[in-house]
C-alpha cells in the first residue's frame, strides 16, 4: 500500500499543477481580452472626436477669421493625435495637446457674443462635451482591467505562467493635463431680476407699516398677537350680541373729578354685563285627560216672602226685615 502512495503521489502532484496552470493561463487570456475591448472603444470616440474638430474650425472661423494661430494649433494637434501607431502612453500624451488647443479655441469664442449665440456652434459644443464624457467612461474601464492584468502578472505564482506564455504589463491610458481634469467653470454673470444676484443700492424699500392693535392703542388687546385673551389695562375683546337687549354703545358716567386736557385719558371700564333672562322651558305635552263637566248646584226655590222684582232701575233691592 506504501509503494502505491508513492508511485501515485507525484502523478497526483503533477495533474493539480496542470490543472492550476491551465486556470491561471485562462485568466490572463480573459484580462488581456478586455483590455483589448476597451482599448477599441476608446478609439471609437477618438476618432469621434477627431470628426467634429474640422467642423467647429469652421464655425469659428465664420465669426473670428483673424484667430488663424489658435486655428493652426488645433489643426496640428489633431493631425498628431489621429496620426497611427500610437501607444495608449503616446496617445495620452497628445490627447493632452489637443485638449489644450481645444480649450484655448474656446476661449477665443467667448469673446464673440454672436458666436456663443449661434445654434450651430452649440450643437458642435455638445456634440464634442458628450464625447469626451464617452471617452473618459472608456479610459475608466480600460483603466481598470489593465490594473487588473499587471496585478496577475506580478503576483507570485501567477508570474511563473505570465513569463512562459510571454504575458506583459500593459500601460495606462490617463490625462496629465490639470486643466483637463478640472471641471469646467460656468458663470452667467449677475443679472438683474435672477435670483443669486445684487440688488440695487440707490434705492431701499419703505419697511413696512406694523399693524395697528385693537381699540387704537399702541399697547391694546391684539387677537392675533396675545392669542385672544386681554392683557394688562387694554380694552376687552367686542362683545358678542345678546337676544332681548338693545344695540349700541354702552352710556358712561361723567366723573366730578375730570382730568385735565393735557393729562392722558385713562381708558373706559366696559360696562356689567347683565345676565340675559332665562326663558321658561317648553312645557313637554303630556297625556290628554278628559275633565268631566262641572255639575251646577240645584236652585233652590227662594221664600214666597222675599221674592223681589226689580225697581224702576232695573236694580233689585233686599226685601224688607
Amino acid at each position: 500500500m506504501e509503494i502505491l502512495v508513492f508511485l501515485f503521489f507525484p502523478i497526483i502532484v503533477v495533474i493539480a499543477v496542470l490543472i492550476w496552470a491551465v486556470a491561471t493561463y485562462n485568466g490572463f487570456v480573459r484580462v488581456r481580452n478586455l483590455v483589448q475591448e476597451a482599448w477599441r472603444q476608446i478609439d471609437v470616440e477618438l476618432h469621434r472626436r477627431y470628426d467634429l474638430i474640422p467642423n467647429l474650425l469652421e464655425t469659428v472661423k465664420g465669426y473670428a477669421a483673424h484667430e488663424r494661430a489658435v486655428f493652426d494649433e488645433v489643426t496640428r494637434a489633431r493631425a498628431q493625435a489621429a496620426s497611427p501607431g500610437h501607444t495608449p502612453a503616446t496617445q495620452a500624451a497628445d490627447e493632452n495637446q489637443l485638449s489644450q488647443a481645444i480649450g484655448r479655441l474656446f476661449a477665443v469664442a467667448e469673446a464673440y457674443p454672436e458666436l456663443r449665440a449661434s445654434e450651430q456652434f452649440a450643437e458642435l459644443q455638445r456634440e464634442l462635451v458628450n464625447t469626451e464624457d464617452r471617452i473618459a467612461a472608456g479610459r475608466r474601464f480600460y483603466n481598470g482591467n489593465v490594473r487588473s492584468l499587471n496585478t496577475k502578472v506580478e503576483s507570485f505564482p501567477a508570474n511563473i505562467v505570465a513569463n512562459i506564455f510571454n504575458f506583459r504589463r500593459a500601460e495606462y491610458f490617463e490625462v496629465n493635463d490639470p486643466s483637463v481634469r478640472q471641471a469646467p467653470t460656468v458663470s452667467f454673470g449677475n443679472q438683474q431680476g435672477q435670483t443669486g444676484g445684487y440688488a440695487p443700492t440707490g434705492h431701499q424699500p419703505a419697511p413696512t407699516p406694523a399693524a395697528p392693535s385693537y381699540g387704537g392703542q399702541p399697547g391694546g388687546y391684539d387677537p392675533r398677537r396675545d392669542g385672544g385673551q386681554p392683557q394688562g389695562q387694554a380694552y376687552p375683546p367686542p362683545q358678542q350680541p345678546q337676544a332681548g337687549y338693545p344695540q349700541g354703545p354702552v352710556p358712561q358716567t361723567a366723573s366730578p373729578h375730570a382730568p385735565h386736557a393735557s393729562a392722558p385719558q385713562a381708558p373706559a371700564q366696559p360696562a356689567p354685563q347683565q345676565p340675559a333672562p332665562q326663558q321658561p322651558a317648553p312645557e313637554q305635552p303630556g297625556p290628554e285627560r278628559s275633565i268631566p263637566p262641572a255639575q251646577s248646584a240645584p236652585e233652590q226655590p227662594a221664600p214666597e216672602g222675599d221674592q223681589q222684582g226689580p225697581d224702576e232701575d232695573g236694580r233689585f233691592r233686599p226685601p224688607p226685615a
